[in-house]
């Protein structure tokens, strides 16, 4: 699982490095970090068989693409191996989706996975962020933190998206996207 982000302390807490966070709560503080080349990387078991490595890319967003070239050479896995989380601005805070394969939708941290790896085959887990408020610029947007409510909020969709991907990894990601596409969390 590769979880999208950007480096160092200025970014942890903002709204576009979700995919960073939701690797975060899976490890739950029992876990660190390895450092490799353009990347971070764990393992953690989330269900009794199943290991997964998590990575954070450390190449910044905008260049997510040549981390995750590293990561398939690294550990000799295929495209169809992994699932990309990151924050998506066109859905509302409390909601996920689910998607077996598309577009980078706008996303420039996708962008560079689609090409890099020239194919938009991959699977993908979207965290809603909350639409962009119209006095604002997206870069601005992304790049600023969430209040108490909503960090609040996101903890509650972080426990829904561990389901999901237990659900991708056991069921298959067409039964997850089924049940979990359709829901939201609320404050």
């Amino acid at each position: 699982m590769v979880g999208l982000g950007n480096p160092g302390p200025r970014y942890a807490f903002t709204r576009h490095n979700v995919g960073f966070l939701f690797l975060d709560h899976l490890l739950k503080g029992r876990g660190e970090w390895k450092h490799y080349k353009n990347f971070l990387w764990t393992s953690k078991k989330l269900l009794e068989q199943q290991e997964v490595v998590l990575v954070k890319p450390l190449t910044f967003m905008n260049l997510s693409g040549l981390a995750v070239l590293e990561v398939l050479r690294s550990f000799d896995v295929g495209v169809g191996d992994i699932i990309v989380v990151y924050d998506d601005a066109s859905l509302r805070l409390g909601k996920i989706r689910i998607r077996k394969r598309g577009s980078d939708g706008g996303h420039n941290g996708m962008k560079s996975i689609i090409e890099a790896l020239g194919t938009e085959e991959i699977a993908r887990i979207r965290i809603g962020i909350g639409e962009k408020p119209k006095d604002v610029d997206l870069v601005s947007f992304v790049l600023g933190g969430f209040s108490e409510e909503e960090f609040a909020v996101l903890q509650k969709v972080f426990d829904v998206t561990e389901d999901a991907l237990k659900m991708i990894l056991t069921d298959g990601i067409d039964k997850a996207m089924s049940v979990f596409n359709a829901s939201e969390v609320r404050g």
